[in-house]
């Protein structure tokens, strides 16, 4: 928002300067970018009087010109304007000024042009940086200007006497994209007396044959329509186009200029429509205007020459339920105000900030209109608006208000109280500095805040607890305590809070169990050599239980993902095709699904293992060595052994879509199922190109939370080795095919005591001499204690317990 600070101090007594302007604004949380300081633009440009005229000797396009700049003798100057003329006051810049808007900037020096002496140069808009291009010099006029006098500084009568403030607010403060809306928060921080146009009621007779049909109240709350006739389009007076060009708005006409006009100083986008011409469009002398979203197919051509096709979001202005504009965005060019319109039909409306905002998404169009529409206009000063732009075209162009149609829904109130605890708003924006001393905030303090925003602080029954009544204009962006306590600290200067921590003894920071956990996590899987990966949440739908959106951004993101594998094996294969090499990463990430009782999220951590990770192949001629299943289970086995969990594996066929049926383990962790670990099925990895042996595991991560919360997992504990050698024996026997190693350790570990340190699987044989169903396994076991050399008869007794425990537990055959 570009700020006048010439209407600012219209509107609010303020004597401030730029500088310290823009440093209030900006603390406030109103960023000022820039500073634009015009005079500069213009600084030794005087207003000149054309006294002669005469034709250069030597070129037909340039002009020899004798004029007075109030210095007591003519100044000759040479022009090449078409439109210099005799008898005209016209800017002048004198010999020595400099302009910067002028090209890369000019320096105005004594010069000859085609032999002929021009001391200074008449002037453009465009050389004085009003506008990026004009057709010839600027011509004062007389009559805006009565008491033109040579060389007066031209500076006060182009508008460049002046300094623009461009700003930036947040999207919560809709109210400061108006001239209105930033005087009020300059009379809020400083104090000054607000000074707003007021414009009288226009109760306008009826019978203009004006009607009006909202289909859609949502879409659109109130609608007025103002008919006025004899109007006279015109330039607009030197005023208006100074503070619109200072704006950045290009002025059109008197008409259009005042629409533009009340819309910066109101922030109300409003629109004139030609009456003359919406009443050929609708082929009848009666108007009925309607509010409704377009129908497949309608086309309307706007005022940028642009045919624009309407969607079922695109929300149009109808007369007689024909297009004539879009709403909230841009007038239709079939109806547009030109240079021989007598009579306008003046929109004021309403529109619901989603509505425009998808209407303007559908058309690809964002203009300063749907801006405001968007960030939500003052419901409560829509009637100010329309009367003040009435007061203004009728000032300008002539015309009378012949009729007017009202089509109101808002809400009976435009106001909201909310409860304020003064206790509440120390606690938490602490003491304030005063006089170099800090002290408590008072309540005094904060009613003297809130009343300069316009709020009405009436006291409860309990102590220092206010009803703030919030104005009209803030509706939209105070809602609840904390935005009040905000406005506190906002108006009252977040400098002016003691920003020192109170003197009390606060305890060091530390993580919580679950960070400190999760983090122990993504450290042993990454020294394992597995790389840590981050995938959106959203994927394809079509699957069961999966939770679909209702409004996508793409269709290929529609659906919450229910598992993180099928990320991780789209990530492996992309590597792949990108000549990466194999990918072998885990993720820890939120799951979604719908259950008995309605929406379920879950968070889960899962991995993919494959290919070949060494990086010189020429041993092998270049061939790959694929990880095998036991080389793959043994990353993952050293990842519980540095978190000191003990997993067993099972057999498992649950899942035999993605994993292969006869190479997939369920985890298993005191008792409790963990998750899944398991080669991909071959039939998956050919439709994917993927490697002979791709392995994936996924883990339930609260099973794991649950697992290393215990203060023994937390807090590591030194266990020394022992000092006296290990004694091993090896056993061998024939078991049944269906019995598993897990099975057989858990057994043997039981039986084995606490001399039994560790038990290895070294060998395992099916074939000749062994029966059928059957197969042949040799372990390895290691007793050890910590404070003797073990004997035989300190081991034969453990290792005959074991024995007995095989033979009676799992019939098996013993071969030593």
């Amino acid at each position: 928002m570009r700020i006048s600070l010439n209407w600012l101090r219209e509107l609010v007594e303020t004597d401030l300067s730029p500088e310290n302007l823009a440093d209030i604004l900006t603390m406030a949380g109103f960023e000022v970018e820039d500073i634009e300081d015009r005079k500069s633009w213009a600084k030794g440009v005087v207003i000149g009087r054309v006294m002669q005229r005469e034709k250069h000797p030597d070129a037909d396009k340039l002009s020899v010109c004798q004029i007075d700049i109030g210095s007591g003798e003519l100044q000759q100057i040479v022009c090449g304007a078409a439109n210099i003329a005799a008898d005209i006051f016209v800017p002048i810049a004198t010999v020595g000024s400099f302009l910067p808007k002028a090209g890369d900037g000019l320096k105005i020096k004594p010069a000859k042009l085609r032999g002929v002496a021009s001391n200074g140069m008449v002037c453009s808009i465009a050389e004085l940086g009003l506008a990026k291009d004009s057709d010839g010099i600027h011509i004062f006029d007389e009559t805006a200007f009565p008491k033109l006098k040579a060389g007066d500084d031209a500076r006060p009568y182009m508008g460049l006497d002046d300094v623009v403030l461009d700003l930036s607010s947040t999207a919560n403060r809709a109210d400061a994209l108006s001239m209105v809306g930033i005087a009020r928060e300059v009379a809020a921080l400083t104090g000054a007396k607000l000074k707003l146009p007021v414009a009288a009621d226009n109760i306008a007779a009826s019978g203009s044959g004006l009607s009006l049909s909202v289909s859609d109240v949502q879409a659109c709350a109130t609608y007025i329509g103002s008919v006025i006739e004899g109007i006279k389009i015109g330039t607009s007076p030197a005023w208006l186009q100074d503070r619109l060009q200072a704006s950045g708005v290009r002025p059109i006409n008197n008409v259009v200029d005042v629409t533009y006009y009340i819309m910066l100083e109101w922030g109300q986008p409003l629109h004139a429509f030609d009456r003359d011409r919406l009443q050929t469009v609708t082929g009848t002398s009666d108007l009925d205007i309607g509010v409704r979203f377009a129908q497949k197919g309608e086309k309307l051509t706007t005022l940028d020459s642009q045919e624009r096709t309407g969607t079922e979001q695109t929300l149009f202005i109808t007369a007689a339920n024909k297009p004539v504009a879009l709403a909230g965005l841009m007038g239709g060019e079939a109806t547009e105000v030109h240079d021989g319109s007598e009579n306008l039909m003046l929109e004021a409306a309403l529109f619901d900030t989603a509505a425009v905002r998808k209407s303007a998404r559908s058309q690809g169009l964002r203009t300063e209109a749907s801006l405001r529409y968007e960030r939500g206009v003052n419901l409560a000063e829509l009637e100010v608006a329309t009367n003040r732009a009435i007061q203004l075209i009728t000032e300008l162009a002539g015309g009378t208000v012949v009729g007017q149609a009202i089509a109101d829904h808002r809400p009976d109130t435009l106001t909201r109280t909310i409860a304020l605890r003064f206790d509440r708003t120390t606690e938490i924006l602490g003491q304030i500095v005063k006089d170099a001393e800090i002290v408590d905030l008072e309540p005094r303090d904060v009613e003297q805040t809130l009343t300069r925003l316009n709020c009405q602080l009436e006291k409860t029954d309990q102590a220092n607890v206010w009803n703030v009544v919030v104005p009209p204009y803030r509706y939209r962006d105070l809602e609840r305590e904390i935005d009040l306590i905000e406005e506190v600290a906002r108006v009252y200067g977040y400098n002016n809070f003691n920003d020192t921590l109170p003197p009390v003894h606060s305890e060091a920071g530390y993580l919580s169990t679950e960070q400190a956990i999760t983090r122990s996590l993504r450290e042993a899987f990454r020294g394992v050599g597995l790389t840590e990966l981050i995938h959106y949440s959203l994927g394809k739908p079509g699957k069961p239980n999966q939770v679909e959106l209702s409004n996508p951004l793409l269709a290929e993101y529609a659906a919450l993902r229910t598992d993180l594998l099928d990320g991780l094996i789209e990530a492996f294969q992309y590597n792949l095709e990108q000549g990466n090499g194999s990918l072998n990463g885990f993720e820890i990430g939120h799951t979604f699904c719908t259950g008995e009782v309605g929406f379920e999220e879950n968070e889960c951590l899962a991995g993919i293992i494959g290919g070949d990770p060494s990086c010189e192949k020429w041993q092998r001629g270049g061939k790959d060595q694929p990880l095998s299943w036991f080389e793959a289970k043994g990353l993952l086995d050293s990842v519980f052994s540095r978190l000191s969990l003990a997993v067993e594996y099972q057999p498992d066929q649950q899942e035999t879509e993605r994993l292969h049926p006869g190479r997939t383990a369920s985890l298993w962790l005191r008792g409790k199922r963990l998750g899944t670990f398991g080669q991909l099925h071959p039939q998956l990895r050919q439709e994917r190109s993927l490697p002979d042996e791709v392995y994936v595991f996924e883990l339930d991560l609260q099973s794991l939370m649950q697992a290393l919360s215990s203060k023994s997992a937390m807090v590591p504990t030194l266990k020394a080795y022992s000092t006296f050698p290990a004694s091993d024996r090896d056993i061998a026997f024939y078991i049944q095919d269906s019995v598993t190693v897990a099975e057989l350790q858990r057994a043997m570990r039981k039986a084995g005591g606490k001399l039994l340190q560790s038990i290895t699987l070294f060998d395992e044989y099916k074939g000749d001499n062994v029966p059928d169903g059957q197969r042949s396994l040799a372990f390895r076991l290691v007793y050890r204690t910590n404070n003797r050399t073990l004997k035989d008869e300190d081991v034969e007794p453990a290792m005959q317990k074991v024995r007995d425990t095989l033979v009676s537990k799992f019939k098996a055959d013993l071969r030593s």
